[in-house]
């Protein structure tokens, strides 16, 4: 997910992107501990996209 896709959002879309992205986040720690996860590197890319959006909904916080 780029930053220019996520600018086009609302905030509202924002929010509820990340919450979804924080479930996500969930499912791949609890996946990991149990060792069901194929990549774990998607732990890392969860939470790159998470930062993203955070960054986002400061930007339009800010304007």
């Amino acid at each position: 997910m780029k930053a220019t896709e996520l600018r086009s959002m609302t905030s509202a879309e924002l929010t509820s992107k990340l919450k979804e992205l924080k479930s996500d986040l969930f499912k791949l720690r609890f996946q990991n501990e149990i060792n069901q996860l194929d990549n774990p590197h998607k732990i890392s890319d969860v939470k790159r996209d998470i930062a993203r959006v955070m960054t986002v909904l400061r930007e339009k916080e800010a304007e």
